[in-house]
C-alpha cells in the first residue's frame, strides 16, 4: 500500500513539474519577445505606391497591431512599389533582417508568380513565413460606362484597353489569362505602379477600364464612381461570387471556360483571391516571435477599433490567419505539373494586334 501511495505521489509531483515547465517556458517566450520588441520599430513594405487599396490596409493594420505585440513596437509603413510587388518580396526575402522587425504587405500575384513563372525569381514564396491575410477579396474587370464594351461577352468579339502594373501584378497577370485562356481581346497597358495610377488614367481616359483590381479597394478608393454610374462592373475573377456583386449579377469568368483543364488552370491563377491582401516575413524569424506577430495580426483584425475604422474607410475585413495561409500556399504549390504548366503558358504575353 506504501508502494503504491509512492507511486501516486510520484506522478503527481511529475504532472506538478511538467505543467510548472511549461508555464514557465510559456511565460519566457513571452518575455523574451516583450523584451525583444520594447523600444523597437517594425517597418511595414507595401509593395505599392501609396494611396491604393493594398496601402489602405497597412496602414489601418499599422495603426493598431503594436497594440497587441508584446512590447508595444511602433509600426511605421515605407512603399517599395515595382514588378508587381515582386520587389517587395525579393526584399523580405532577401535583404531585410531575419528577426521579425520587418513585415511584407504583398500583392497574391507575388505569391503564385514564381511558380507559375518561367524565370526564377528573388523570393521563395513557399519558404516565406505568412502572418495571414487581411481579407478575401474580388478581382474584377471594370469600364467606363461610355467605353464602346458593355458586357464580359463584348469582350470575346471587342477590343478593351486596358491599364496594369507589371508581371506579377493581378492587373497585368489576369487579364493576360483571360485572353490565353477563353479569347478575349484586352489590349492591356502595362507601366502604372498601382491601383492610384491606374484609376488616374482611367479619369483622364488613356485606358477604358482595368481588370485585377479588387472590389473592395475600388470601391474604398472611388465609391462615387459607382454611385453616379460612371464605371460599371464587367465579370467576377474568383472562385466564387462576392454578394454583393452576385446582387448586381455580375459573372464569373471561371463560368466561361470551355473545357475541365481551362477550368482547373482559371482556379489556380484565380486562387490567390482567397488571400486578397497577404503579410509575410522572412524565413530565419524565431518561432516565438512568428507566434506572437500572427497573434497580434488576429487580434487586431478583430479588435473593434479597427473594425470601426475600416467601416469608415469601407474596407472588408475577413482575416485568414497565418496557419491557414501557410497550408493553402503548401498546397498551391503542390498542384499537378500538367495544370501549372498550363497555366504558365496562359500567363505568358502573346503579340497584341
Amino acid at each position: 500500500m506504501r508502494h503504491a501511495c509512492s507511486r501516486v505521489l510520484f506522478a503527481v509531483l511529475s504532472v506538478a513539474v511538467l505543467c510548472a515547465g511549461l508555464i514557465c517556458g510559456s511565460a519566457g517566450a513571452q518575455d523574451s519577445v516583450e523584451a525583444f520588441y520594447k523600444g523597437k520599430q517594425i517597418n511595414v513594405v507595401v509593395g505599392s505606391s501609396a494611396g491604393g487599396g493594398y496601402d489602405a490596409y497597412a496602414r489601418l493594420l499599422a495603426r493598431h497591431m503594436g497594440n497587441f505585440i508584446p512590447g508595444n513596437p511602433a509600426i511605421i509603413v515605407q512603399n517599395m512599389s515595382g514588378a508587381g510587388s515582386n520587389r517587395a518580396a525579393g526584399y523580405v526575402y532577401g535583404v531585410a533582417p531575419k528577426d521579425g522587425t520587418v513585415i511584407g504587405a504583398i500583392f497574391p500575384g507575388a505569391v503564385l508568380q514564381p511558380l507559375l513563372g518561367d524565370a526564377t525569381g528573388a523570393h521563395d514564396p513557399s519558404k516565406l513565413i505568412y502572418l495571414g491575410s487581411a481579407n478575401s477579396d474580388q478581382y474584377v474587370c471594370f469600364v467606363r460606362t461610355d467605353a464602346p464594351v458593355k458586357t464580359f461577352q463584348d469582350v470575346l468579339s471587342q477590343e478593351l484597353i486596358v491599364g496594369a502594373s507589371n508581371e506579377g501584378a493581378t492587373t497585368r497577370d489576369l487579364p493576360t489569362v483571360l485572353n490565353n485562356v477563353l479569347g478575349t481581346k484586352f489590349r492591356i497597358v502595362t507601366g502604372y505602379a498601382g491601383s492610384r495610377e491606374i484609376t488616374l488614367a482611367i479619369e483622364r481616359n488613356e485606358v477604358q477600364g482595368t481588370c485585377g483590381v479588387g472590389w473592395t479597394g475600388i470601391v474604398t478608393i472611388h465609391p462615387e464612381w459607382f454611385e453616379r454610374g460612371t464605371v460599371k462592373v464587367l465579370v467576377q475573377l474568383g472562385i466564387k461570387g462576392h454578394p454583393d456583386l452576385d446582387r448586381m449579377k455580375v459573372p464569373l469568368a471561371i463560368d466561361f471556360a470551355r473545357s475541365a483543364d481551362d477550368r482547373a488552370v482559371l482556379e489556380l491563377v484565380m486562387s490567390q483571391s482567397s488571400f486578397g491582401r497577404p503579410f509575410v516575413i522572412p524565413p530565419g524569424v524565431p518561432a516565438e516571435r512568428v507566434a506572437a506577430l500572427r497573434k497580434a495580426f488576429l487580434a487586431a483584425l478583430q479588435d473593434k477599433s479597427l473594425l470601426a475604422e475600416g467601416e469608415k474607410m469601407k474596407l472588408d475585413i475577413e482575416p485568414l490567419s497565418g496557419e491557414d495561409l501557410q497550408t493553402l500556399v503548401r498546397r498551391l504549390y503542390a498542384t499537378p505539373v500538367h495544370i501549372v504548366e498550363r497555366a504558365r503558358q496562359a500567363l505568358a504575353a502573346k503579340p497584341q494586334r
